[in-house]
């Protein structure tokens, strides 16, 4: 069985620096904000989060590669995740909500189009039935 190949790796950081400090500060990392003037994470902070998110998000790529692999499968789907994320209750339960959550989005977004769709083809119709009642009135004289 051939394992995933791995792609060349961008030397340095990955992510922005401002959406890493936007994590840490939603995670609660206030004793940056009190260390420095600026109110920025140290950059050694920020560095070293990059590497985790990289490195956490390649191990589980390759790990739903490899599952599809075993699955006999080109194509990496959903299903993959779920199993290389079966052993972490906590990301496990985030991925199933957010899953949950895109179906509800999706759902809703079929009946504002339904509504949307019936509006339009009613008025349309009645557009249609005022023009099919001038229609008869000239015919008639």
């Amino acid at each position: 069985m051939t394992e995933p190949r791995m792609r060349q790796r961008h030397k340095g950081q990955q992510f922005e620096t401002s959406e890493l400090a936007a994590l840490l500060f939603a995670f609660g990392d206030t004793s940056s904000l009190s260390d420095n003037a600026s109110g920025a994470p140290l950059q050694s902070t920020i560095q070293i989060l990059d590497t985790i998110l990289t490195d956490f998000i390649i191990e589980t790529c390759h790990g739903a590669a490899l599952s599809a692999s075993y699955s006999r499968r080109q194509k990496i789907k959903v299903e993959d995740f779920k199993w290389v994320l079966r052993n972490d209750k906590r990301k496990l339960g985030r991925v199933l909500s957010m899953i949950q959550k895109e179906k509800e989005l999706k759902k809703d977004r079929k009946l504002v189009d339904a509504d949307n769709m019936a509006e339009e083809e009613a008025k349309r119709l009645a557009d249609e039935g005022v023009e099919s009642g001038r229609r008869k009135r000239r015919r008639v004289e």
